[in-house]
Protein backbone atom coordinates (compact mmCIF):
# COMPACT_ATOMS: atom_id res chain seq x y z
CA UNK A 1 0.00 0.00 0.00
CA UNK A 2 1.60 3.33 -0.96
CA UNK A 3 1.81 5.72 1.89
CA UNK A 4 -0.27 8.76 2.31
CA UNK A 5 1.14 12.05 3.32
CA UNK A 6 -0.56 15.51 3.96
CA UNK A 7 0.28 17.64 0.84
CA UNK A 8 2.38 20.63 1.17
CA UNK A 9 0.31 22.66 -0.53
CA UNK A 10 -2.60 21.58 1.60
CA UNK A 11 -0.73 23.32 4.91
CA UNK A 12 -1.89 26.73 3.42
CA UNK A 13 0.05 28.50 6.40
CA UNK A 14 3.67 28.99 7.94
CA UNK A 15 1.80 27.99 11.13
CA UNK A 16 0.21 24.46 10.15
CA UNK A 17 3.85 23.58 8.30
CA UNK A 18 5.33 24.17 11.82
CA UNK A 19 2.84 22.19 13.19
CA UNK A 20 3.10 19.23 11.07
CA UNK A 21 7.17 19.30 11.31
CA UNK A 22 6.48 19.09 14.81
CA UNK A 23 4.05 16.40 14.36
CA UNK A 24 6.87 14.42 12.10
CA UNK A 25 9.66 15.50 14.80
CA UNK A 26 11.75 17.53 12.14
CA UNK A 27 13.46 19.90 13.50
CA UNK A 28 13.49 23.26 10.68
CA UNK A 29 12.38 27.13 11.26
CA UNK A 30 10.27 28.68 9.66
CA UNK A 31 8.98 32.96 9.41
CA UNK A 32 5.85 33.66 9.98
CA UNK A 33 6.43 36.52 7.14
CA UNK A 34 8.79 36.79 4.62
CA UNK A 35 10.33 39.74 4.66
CA UNK A 36 11.84 42.73 1.85
CA UNK A 37 15.49 43.75 0.84
CA UNK A 38 17.45 45.43 1.91
CA UNK A 39 16.02 43.76 5.60
CA UNK A 40 16.08 40.09 4.79
CA UNK A 41 18.86 37.65 5.48
CA UNK A 42 18.16 36.55 1.97
CA UNK A 43 19.04 39.74 0.32
CA UNK A 44 22.47 40.04 2.88
CA UNK A 45 25.78 40.29 0.56
CA UNK A 46 27.89 36.92 0.84
CA UNK A 47 31.36 37.68 0.79
CA UNK A 48 33.25 34.56 -0.85
CA UNK A 49 36.68 36.30 -0.98
CA UNK A 50 38.93 37.41 -2.93
CA UNK A 51 37.16 40.64 -3.24
CA UNK A 52 34.32 38.44 -4.71
CA UNK A 53 30.51 39.89 -2.90
CA UNK A 54 27.92 37.90 -4.14
CA UNK A 55 24.38 40.81 -3.83
CA UNK A 56 22.38 37.72 -2.43
CA UNK A 57 21.60 34.30 -0.82
CA UNK A 58 20.05 32.88 -3.43
CA UNK A 59 21.91 30.18 -5.97
CA UNK A 60 20.71 28.62 -9.19
CA UNK A 61 21.69 24.46 -8.46
CA UNK A 62 23.51 22.53 -11.59
CA UNK A 63 21.05 20.38 -13.27
CA UNK A 64 21.18 17.90 -15.74
CA UNK A 65 20.42 18.87 -19.40
CA UNK A 66 18.51 16.33 -21.94
CA UNK A 67 18.58 19.24 -24.38
CA UNK A 68 21.52 19.70 -26.18
CA UNK A 69 23.14 18.25 -29.45
CA UNK A 70 24.22 14.86 -29.90
CA UNK A 71 27.51 16.33 -30.39
CA UNK A 72 27.44 18.22 -27.18
CA UNK A 73 26.43 21.23 -27.37
CA UNK A 74 23.90 23.66 -26.13
CA UNK A 75 20.20 24.19 -27.71
CA UNK A 76 18.26 26.75 -27.95
CA UNK A 77 15.88 25.20 -25.21
CA UNK A 78 19.16 25.19 -23.07
CA UNK A 79 19.78 29.24 -23.67
CA UNK A 80 16.32 29.55 -23.14
CA UNK A 81 16.85 27.78 -19.90
CA UNK A 82 19.91 29.40 -18.83
CA UNK A 83 18.45 32.84 -19.68
CA UNK A 84 15.72 32.44 -17.12
CA UNK A 85 17.88 31.44 -14.96
CA UNK A 86 19.56 35.07 -15.12
CA UNK A 87 16.38 36.41 -15.23
CA UNK A 88 15.06 35.21 -12.20
CA UNK A 89 17.49 37.53 -9.78
CA UNK A 90 20.13 34.73 -8.12
CA UNK A 91 22.82 36.03 -7.58
CA UNK A 92 25.38 32.79 -8.04
CA UNK A 93 24.71 30.38 -10.74
CA UNK A 94 26.63 26.90 -9.45
CA UNK A 95 27.25 25.43 -12.78
CA UNK A 96 24.19 26.06 -14.05
CA UNK A 97 24.55 22.87 -16.30
CA UNK A 98 26.24 19.58 -15.64
CA UNK A 99 28.77 19.39 -18.44
CA UNK A 100 30.64 15.87 -18.98
CA UNK A 101 34.82 16.45 -19.26
CA UNK A 102 34.94 13.67 -21.80
CA UNK A 103 32.68 11.98 -24.54
CA UNK A 104 32.43 8.50 -22.51
CA UNK A 105 31.33 10.46 -18.64
CA UNK A 106 27.85 11.59 -20.52
CA UNK A 107 24.65 10.70 -18.45
CA UNK A 108 22.88 10.73 -21.64
CA UNK A 109 23.05 11.44 -25.79
CA UNK A 110 22.10 15.09 -25.15
CA UNK A 111 24.59 16.41 -22.41
CA UNK A 112 26.76 18.83 -22.68
CA UNK A 113 30.32 17.77 -23.36
CA UNK A 114 33.06 20.67 -22.79
CA UNK A 115 35.77 20.26 -25.02
CA UNK A 116 37.12 22.55 -27.71
CA UNK A 117 34.47 22.41 -30.48
CA UNK A 118 31.63 23.34 -27.68
CA UNK A 119 33.71 25.58 -25.47
CA UNK A 120 32.44 28.77 -26.98
CA UNK A 121 28.70 27.89 -27.28
CA UNK A 122 28.70 26.67 -23.85
CA UNK A 123 30.46 29.91 -23.09
CA UNK A 124 27.72 31.74 -24.80
CA UNK A 125 24.82 30.54 -22.21
CA UNK A 126 27.08 32.04 -19.40
CA UNK A 127 27.19 35.55 -21.69
CA UNK A 128 23.19 35.18 -22.55
CA UNK A 129 22.09 34.58 -18.81
CA UNK A 130 24.11 37.73 -17.70
CA UNK A 131 22.61 39.63 -20.26
CA UNK A 132 19.17 38.11 -19.39
CA UNK A 133 19.91 39.31 -15.50
CA UNK A 134 20.80 42.32 -16.96
CA UNK A 135 17.88 42.85 -18.63
CA UNK A 136 15.91 42.43 -15.84
CA UNK A 137 17.44 45.23 -13.65
CA UNK A 138 19.87 42.39 -11.51
CA UNK A 139 23.37 42.68 -11.17
CA UNK A 140 25.15 40.22 -13.10
CA UNK A 141 25.48 36.76 -11.30
CA UNK A 142 28.90 35.07 -10.57
CA UNK A 143 28.21 32.38 -13.03
CA UNK A 144 30.45 28.55 -12.75
CA UNK A 145 30.15 25.43 -14.73
CA UNK A 146 29.95 22.01 -13.32
CA UNK A 147 32.24 19.46 -14.60
CA UNK A 148 31.45 15.78 -14.32
CA UNK A 149 31.79 12.19 -15.54
CA UNK A 150 29.25 10.45 -15.25
CA UNK A 151 30.76 7.24 -14.51
CA UNK A 152 28.55 4.53 -13.20
CA UNK A 153 25.39 5.68 -14.45
CA UNK A 154 27.05 7.03 -18.18
CA UNK A 155 24.74 6.71 -20.89
CA UNK A 156 26.61 8.38 -24.03
CA UNK A 157 24.27 6.98 -26.88
CA UNK A 158 21.71 5.57 -24.79
CA UNK A 159 22.28 2.47 -23.53
CA UNK A 160 24.11 2.16 -19.88
CA UNK A 161 27.98 2.29 -20.62
CA UNK A 162 28.85 2.58 -16.94
CA UNK A 163 32.33 2.86 -16.10
CA UNK A 164 33.22 2.45 -11.98
CA UNK A 165 35.37 3.38 -9.39
CA UNK A 166 35.11 0.14 -7.28
CA UNK A 167 33.00 -3.11 -7.24
CA UNK A 168 29.39 -2.77 -5.73
CA UNK A 169 28.16 -6.09 -4.73
CA UNK A 170 24.56 -4.52 -5.35
CA UNK A 171 24.99 -1.59 -8.28
CA UNK A 172 27.18 -4.04 -10.49
CA UNK A 173 24.55 -6.74 -11.14
CA UNK A 174 21.62 -3.94 -12.02
CA UNK A 175 24.19 -2.39 -15.01
CA UNK A 176 26.13 -5.14 -15.92
CA UNK A 177 28.85 -3.76 -14.69
CA UNK A 178 31.51 -6.22 -14.54
CA UNK A 179 35.68 -5.86 -13.57
CA UNK A 180 36.05 -4.58 -17.09
CA UNK A 181 33.62 -1.15 -16.01
CA UNK A 182 36.40 -0.16 -13.18
CA UNK A 183 38.80 2.44 -14.44
CA UNK A 184 42.33 1.40 -14.69
CA UNK A 185 44.91 3.96 -12.89
CA UNK A 186 46.01 4.91 -16.27
CA UNK A 187 42.59 5.98 -17.14
CA UNK A 188 42.12 8.04 -14.02
CA UNK A 189 45.17 9.80 -14.31
CA UNK A 190 43.83 10.35 -18.13
CA UNK A 191 40.65 11.43 -15.92
CA UNK A 192 42.84 13.97 -14.55
CA UNK A 193 43.84 15.92 -17.14
CA UNK A 194 40.23 15.73 -18.95
CA UNK A 195 39.13 17.81 -15.74
CA UNK A 196 42.23 20.03 -16.33
CA UNK A 197 41.40 20.94 -20.38
CA UNK A 198 37.53 21.46 -19.67
CA UNK A 199 38.44 23.65 -16.25
CA UNK A 200 41.35 25.99 -18.90
CA UNK A 201 38.22 25.73 -21.74
CA UNK A 202 35.92 27.67 -19.26
CA UNK A 203 38.56 29.81 -17.85
CA UNK A 204 38.59 31.00 -21.67
CA UNK A 205 35.23 31.27 -21.65
CA UNK A 206 34.92 33.32 -18.63
CA UNK A 207 33.80 31.42 -16.33
CA UNK A 208 34.24 32.64 -13.01
CA UNK A 209 34.56 28.92 -11.41
CA UNK A 210 34.32 25.42 -11.39
CA UNK A 211 32.59 22.70 -9.58
CA UNK A 212 34.22 19.54 -9.10
CA UNK A 213 30.94 16.99 -9.09
CA UNK A 214 31.37 14.92 -6.10
CA UNK A 215 27.74 13.53 -5.94
CA UNK A 216 24.87 11.81 -6.63
CA UNK A 217 26.82 8.48 -7.45
CA UNK A 218 28.76 9.94 -10.18
CA UNK A 219 32.07 8.78 -10.75
CA UNK A 220 33.83 11.21 -8.59
CA UNK A 221 31.20 10.67 -6.02
CA UNK A 222 32.15 6.74 -6.06
CA UNK A 223 35.85 7.25 -5.73
CA UNK A 224 34.97 8.58 -2.26
CA UNK A 225 33.72 5.51 -1.45
CA UNK A 226 35.81 3.11 -2.71
CA UNK A 227 37.19 1.26 0.11
CA UNK A 228 37.11 -1.94 -2.17
CA UNK A 229 39.37 -0.63 -4.75
CA UNK A 230 43.14 -1.56 -4.82
CA UNK A 231 45.98 0.64 -6.03
CA UNK A 232 46.79 4.39 -5.88
CA UNK A 233 43.59 5.80 -5.82
CA UNK A 234 41.33 4.36 -3.39
CA UNK A 235 41.28 1.71 -0.90
CA UNK A 236 40.24 1.88 3.14
CA UNK A 237 41.65 5.34 4.36
CA UNK A 238 40.06 8.33 3.71
CA UNK A 239 43.39 9.94 2.31
CA UNK A 240 43.22 6.99 -0.43
CA UNK A 241 39.71 8.02 -1.81
CA UNK A 242 40.68 11.30 -1.64
CA UNK A 243 43.96 11.00 -3.40
CA UNK A 244 42.06 11.82 -7.21
CA UNK A 245 40.41 15.09 -5.17
CA UNK A 246 43.53 16.17 -4.44
CA UNK A 247 45.14 16.06 -7.77
CA UNK A 248 42.36 17.32 -9.40
CA UNK A 249 42.69 20.69 -7.59
CA UNK A 250 46.13 20.74 -8.45
CA UNK A 251 45.59 20.02 -12.12
CA UNK A 252 42.84 22.43 -12.43
CA UNK A 253 45.00 25.37 -10.51
CA UNK A 254 47.91 24.57 -13.12
CA UNK A 255 45.22 24.78 -16.21
CA UNK A 256 43.37 27.66 -15.22
CA UNK A 257 44.89 29.63 -12.40
CA UNK A 258 42.33 32.41 -12.72
CA UNK A 259 39.65 30.15 -11.89
CA UNK A 260 38.11 29.00 -8.57
CA UNK A 261 36.91 25.91 -7.62
CA UNK A 262 33.70 24.59 -5.56
CA UNK A 263 32.83 20.98 -4.92
CA UNK A 264 29.35 19.70 -5.00
CA UNK A 265 29.43 17.14 -2.34
CA UNK A 266 27.27 14.27 -1.00
CA UNK A 267 27.68 14.54 2.15
CA UNK A 268 25.75 11.04 3.28
CA UNK A 269 24.70 8.46 1.30
CA UNK A 270 22.20 5.36 1.18
CA UNK A 271 21.40 1.79 1.05
CA UNK A 272 20.18 1.51 -3.08
CA UNK A 273 16.70 0.82 -2.62
CA UNK A 274 14.39 -2.12 -4.40
CA UNK A 275 11.46 -0.31 -7.25
CA UNK A 276 8.76 -1.08 -4.35
CA UNK A 277 11.61 1.79 -2.10
CA UNK A 278 13.06 -1.21 0.20
CA UNK A 279 17.02 -1.28 1.39
CA UNK A 280 18.32 -3.78 -0.65
CA UNK A 281 19.74 -6.99 1.32
CA UNK A 282 23.25 -7.38 1.75
CA UNK A 283 25.61 -8.83 3.72
CA UNK A 284 27.74 -7.36 6.79
CA UNK A 285 28.76 -3.91 6.93
CA UNK A 286 27.83 -1.78 4.37
CA UNK A 287 31.01 -0.18 3.32
CA UNK A 288 30.10 1.25 -0.14
CA UNK A 289 28.47 4.25 0.99
CA UNK A 290 29.90 7.90 2.19
CA UNK A 291 29.07 9.85 5.67
CA UNK A 292 27.14 6.95 6.88
CA UNK A 293 27.65 4.31 9.54
CA UNK A 294 28.70 0.92 7.93
CA UNK A 295 26.96 -1.35 10.97
CA UNK A 296 23.53 0.93 10.72
CA UNK A 297 23.94 3.06 7.62
CA UNK A 298 20.73 4.29 8.21
CA UNK A 299 22.74 6.55 10.26
CA UNK A 300 24.42 9.73 8.91
CA UNK A 301 27.84 9.86 9.98
CA UNK A 302 29.63 13.31 9.21
CA UNK A 303 33.12 12.60 10.55
CA UNK A 304 34.79 11.42 6.61
CA UNK A 305 32.66 14.46 5.11
CA UNK A 306 33.64 17.03 7.02
CA UNK A 307 37.64 15.89 7.27
CA UNK A 308 37.10 16.08 3.25
CA UNK A 309 35.81 19.54 3.77
CA UNK A 310 38.44 20.34 6.04
CA UNK A 311 40.97 19.21 3.68
CA UNK A 312 38.75 21.74 0.83
CA UNK A 313 39.52 24.63 3.04
CA UNK A 314 42.94 23.52 3.46
CA UNK A 315 43.77 23.69 -0.12
CA UNK A 316 41.58 26.94 -0.68
CA UNK A 317 38.72 25.69 -2.37
CA UNK A 318 35.83 26.89 0.31
CA UNK A 319 32.83 26.74 -0.87
CA UNK A 320 30.76 23.46 -0.60
CA UNK A 321 27.58 22.69 -2.15
CA UNK A 322 25.65 19.95 0.03
CA UNK A 323 23.63 17.55 -1.55
CA UNK A 324 22.94 13.65 -0.36
CA UNK A 325 22.61 9.99 -1.85
CA UNK A 326 22.06 9.40 -5.55
CA UNK A 327 18.99 10.05 -7.66
CA UNK A 328 19.19 6.75 -9.47
CA UNK A 329 19.57 4.46 -6.26
CA UNK A 330 17.87 6.45 -3.23
CA UNK A 331 15.71 9.45 -4.88
CA UNK A 332 13.77 9.90 -1.64
CA UNK A 333 17.00 10.89 -0.22
CA UNK A 334 18.21 13.46 -2.69
CA UNK A 335 15.29 15.17 -3.69
CA UNK A 336 12.00 14.61 -1.50
CA UNK A 337 9.01 14.35 -3.70
CA UNK A 338 5.34 13.53 -3.42
CA UNK A 339 5.13 12.29 -6.73
CA UNK A 340 7.94 9.74 -8.12
CA UNK A 341 9.16 9.55 -11.53
CA UNK A 342 8.51 6.86 -13.97
CA UNK A 343 11.54 4.35 -12.49
CA UNK A 344 11.01 5.35 -9.20
CA UNK A 345 9.03 4.34 -5.86
CA UNK A 346 6.69 6.14 -4.02
CA UNK A 347 7.94 8.20 -0.95
CA UNK A 348 8.46 5.71 2.47
CA UNK A 349 8.30 8.64 4.44
CA UNK A 350 7.20 11.96 4.61
CA UNK A 351 9.06 14.41 2.53
CA UNK A 352 9.07 16.99 4.87
CA UNK A 353 11.41 14.51 7.12
CA UNK A 354 13.71 14.07 3.70
CA UNK A 355 14.07 17.95 3.64
CA UNK A 356 14.54 18.15 7.22
CA UNK A 357 17.66 15.65 7.09
CA UNK A 358 19.41 17.14 4.22
CA UNK A 359 19.26 20.69 5.34
CA UNK A 360 20.13 19.68 8.62
CA UNK A 361 23.35 18.16 7.01
CA UNK A 362 24.30 21.04 5.98
CA UNK A 363 23.66 23.04 9.01
CA UNK A 364 25.89 20.00 11.02
CA UNK A 365 28.43 20.71 8.41
CA UNK A 366 28.31 24.74 8.92
CA UNK A 367 28.58 24.11 12.40
CA UNK A 368 31.95 21.91 11.87
CA UNK A 369 33.55 23.86 9.53
CA UNK A 370 32.58 27.31 10.10
CA UNK A 371 34.88 29.19 7.52
CA UNK A 372 33.54 27.14 4.39
CA UNK A 373 30.96 28.58 2.04
CA UNK A 374 27.96 25.97 2.83
CA UNK A 375 25.12 26.12 0.14
CA UNK A 376 22.03 24.45 0.93
CA UNK A 377 20.10 21.97 -1.56
CA UNK A 378 16.76 19.96 -0.93
CA UNK A 379 14.27 23.26 -0.75
CA UNK A 380 11.96 22.00 -3.64
CA UNK A 381 9.65 20.24 -1.77
CA UNK A 382 8.42 23.04 0.75
CA UNK A 383 6.95 24.83 -2.30
CA UNK A 384 5.14 27.94 -1.37
CA UNK A 385 6.96 27.75 1.87
CA UNK A 386 10.75 27.90 0.47
CA UNK A 387 11.29 31.43 1.69
CA UNK A 388 9.82 31.52 4.84
CA UNK A 389 11.72 28.25 5.90
CA UNK A 390 15.19 30.13 3.80
CA UNK A 391 14.70 33.30 5.50
CA UNK A 392 14.88 31.45 9.05
CA UNK A 393 17.66 29.54 8.10
CA UNK A 394 19.67 32.07 7.29
CA UNK A 395 18.80 34.36 10.21
CA UNK A 396 19.69 31.17 12.63
CA UNK A 397 23.34 30.90 10.77
CA UNK A 398 22.57 27.32 9.39
CA UNK A 399 24.09 28.25 6.51
CA UNK A 400 25.56 30.71 3.89
CA UNK A 401 23.29 29.92 0.78
CA UNK A 402 19.86 28.78 -0.46
CA UNK A 403 19.94 26.20 -3.62
CA UNK A 404 16.96 25.63 -5.82
CA UNK A 405 17.27 23.01 -8.45
CA UNK A 406 13.37 21.66 -9.76
CA UNK A 407 11.64 25.22 -8.11
CA UNK A 408 14.00 27.02 -10.93
CA UNK A 409 12.58 25.23 -13.85
CA UNK A 410 9.15 26.50 -13.15
CA UNK A 411 9.18 29.26 -10.84
CA UNK A 412 12.70 30.97 -11.75
CA UNK A 413 11.52 34.44 -10.80
CA UNK A 414 11.25 32.80 -6.97
CA UNK A 415 14.35 34.72 -5.69
CA UNK A 416 13.54 38.52 -6.91
CA UNK A 417 9.71 37.52 -5.59
CA UNK A 418 11.11 36.97 -2.41
CA UNK A 419 13.57 40.00 -2.26
CA UNK A 420 10.42 41.84 -3.27
CA UNK A 421 8.67 40.57 0.04
CA UNK A 422 6.26 39.01 -2.13
CA UNK A 423 4.80 34.84 -2.13
CA UNK A 424 5.97 32.87 -5.23
CA UNK A 425 3.73 33.08 -8.06
CA UNK A 426 1.53 30.28 -6.94
CA UNK A 427 0.66 29.00 -10.33
CA UNK A 428 4.26 28.35 -10.91
CA UNK A 429 5.37 26.52 -7.82
CA UNK A 430 6.44 23.03 -8.30
CA UNK A 431 4.56 20.73 -6.80
CA UNK A 432 7.12 17.59 -7.06
CA UNK A 433 5.82 15.81 -9.99
CA UNK A 434 8.98 14.37 -11.28
CA UNK A 435 8.09 14.84 -14.87
CA UNK A 436 11.19 16.97 -15.48
CA UNK A 437 12.25 13.64 -14.47
CA UNK A 438 10.36 11.39 -16.24
CA UNK A 439 10.53 12.83 -19.25
CA UNK A 440 14.42 12.91 -19.93
CA UNK A 441 14.35 9.44 -18.43
CA UNK A 442 12.21 8.34 -21.43
CA UNK A 443 14.33 10.21 -23.72
CA UNK A 444 12.54 13.71 -24.38
CA UNK A 445 13.90 16.80 -23.68
CA UNK A 446 14.45 18.45 -19.90
CA UNK A 447 11.79 21.09 -18.93
CA UNK A 448 8.88 21.82 -16.76
CA UNK A 449 6.02 19.77 -18.09
CA UNK A 450 3.00 20.31 -16.02
CA UNK A 451 3.32 24.23 -15.01
CA UNK A 452 5.59 26.00 -18.05
CA UNK A 453 3.42 27.29 -21.05
CA UNK A 454 6.66 26.29 -22.77
CA UNK A 455 6.43 22.87 -22.11
CA UNK A 456 2.72 22.29 -21.83
CA UNK A 457 2.60 23.21 -25.51
CA UNK A 458 5.14 20.91 -26.87
CA UNK A 459 4.43 18.07 -28.72
CA UNK A 460 6.60 15.46 -25.62
CA UNK A 461 3.65 16.44 -23.26
CA UNK A 462 1.10 14.18 -24.97
CA UNK A 463 3.87 11.52 -25.24
CA UNK A 464 4.19 12.06 -21.59
CA UNK A 465 0.92 12.31 -20.58
CA UNK A 466 0.17 8.64 -22.07
CA UNK A 467 3.51 6.82 -20.58
CA UNK A 468 2.51 7.85 -17.32
CA UNK A 469 -0.83 6.31 -17.70
CA UNK A 470 0.43 3.20 -19.01
CA UNK A 471 3.01 3.34 -16.12
CA UNK A 472 -0.34 3.74 -13.70
CA UNK A 473 -2.28 1.12 -15.27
Amino acid sequence: MKARFPRVASLKTPERLRARLTELGASLPCDDQVVAAPDSPLAAPLELGGGVTLANRWVIQPMEGWDGTKAGAPSELTERRWRRFGAGGAAWIWGGEAAAVRADGRANPNQLLMTEPNAGAIGGLRRALVESAEEAGHPAPYVGLQLTHSGRWSRPEGAPAPRTAAPHPILDARLGAGPEAVLSDAEVEDLVRCYARAAHLAQEEGFAFVDLKHCHGYLLHEFLTARARTGAWGGPSLAGRTRLLDALVEAVREAAPELRLGVRLSVFDGVPREPDGSPAAWDGPYRHGFGIDPEEPERIDLCEPVEVVRRLVGHGVGWINVTCASPYYAPHLQRPAAFPPSDGYPPPEDPLIGVARLLGAARDLKAAVPEAVIVSSGWTYLQDFVPHVAQACLREGWFDAVGLGRMALSCPMLPAEAQAGSAPTRALVCRTFSDCTTAPRNGMVSGCYPLDDFYRKRPERQALDTLKKEAAR
